[in-house]
């Protein structure tokens, strides 16, 4: 489903196909493995291991999307053995009706091993697909067990070139970007954005979103602007 307008830009701006991702062609470009899995309509179950705003949440939904799955998505910091349960009744409901589940589970690093533990036997089985998202190296993090049940795939940091072409998709999309207002970005303040958000694509254009805001039609986003922006103190949270 579509964004609120009122969604942040980075949310507006999430990609909702395949080619709009960016920076991780060797996973889902052609030939990339995770879509050699997505055409064969048999996705496994994946852990994807990357920095903040690599596009770990974009990736899984997109993934979810591809195969026609119900996407639950919760995070494993929150979620308990009780949620976890529930949604394995509500997939095997779906599944009698003839639909896979997803199961997004962000931060997977910080399940317990009881928690793993009672997600398991629905991995193994099928009737969840799981996808973990996390930063953390996850033959640490994981069970053995459940590490031998998924396949790992690791994110690229995003580049410099990768963060400059998403500052142009916001500043010219008209429809879920800042098009509308016609801003223009001062080369110094360009290149602060892409070099002082650590390679995150969310924290970046949250950054672009507070510089641009209240700013007339037209008008020149400048250095300043820009790190004051930055400046924020919880530009790099993942949430």
């Amino acid at each position: 489903e579509s964004p609120s307008p009122d969604a942040p830009l980075a949310a507006r701006l999430r990609p909702t196909k395949w080619e709009e991702v960016l920076g991780q062609s060797f996973l889902i470009g052609p030939g990339g493995a995770l879509l050699r899995a997505v055409e064969g309509s048999n996705l496994p179950s994946v852990v994807l291991v990357g920095a903040p705003g690599t596009g770990k949440t974009t990736i899984a939904r997109l993934l979810a999307r591809s195969q026609s799955a119900h996407l639950v998505s919760m995070s494993a910091v929150s979620a308990g053995v009780g949620d976890i349960r529930k949604t394995v009744a509500e997939a095997a409901a779906r599944r009698r009706a003839g639909q896979r589940t997803v199961l997004f589970l962000d931060e997977i690093h910080h399940f317990s091993r009881t928690q793993q533990d009672a997600l398991l036997p629905h991995v193994e089985s099928g009737l969840l697909t799981l996808i973990g998202a996390t930063t953390e190296n996850p033959s640490y993090q994981l069970t053995g067990a459940l590490l031998s049940r998924v396949q790992v795939y690791d994110l690229q940091p995003l580049t410099k070139e990768d963060l400059g072409q998403l500052l142009d998709r916001a500043l010219v999309d008209q429809e879920r970007g800042l098009g509308q207002q016609r801003l223009v970005l001062a080369p110094e303040a360009r290149e602060l954005l892409v070099t002082r958000s650590g390679g995150d694509a969310r924290a970046m254009l949250n950054a672009l979103e507070r510089a641009a805001t209240g700013l007339p039609l037209a008008s020149a986003i400048s250095a300043q602007l820009a790190r004051q922006a930055l400046s924020n103190p919880h530009l790099l949270h993942d949430r």
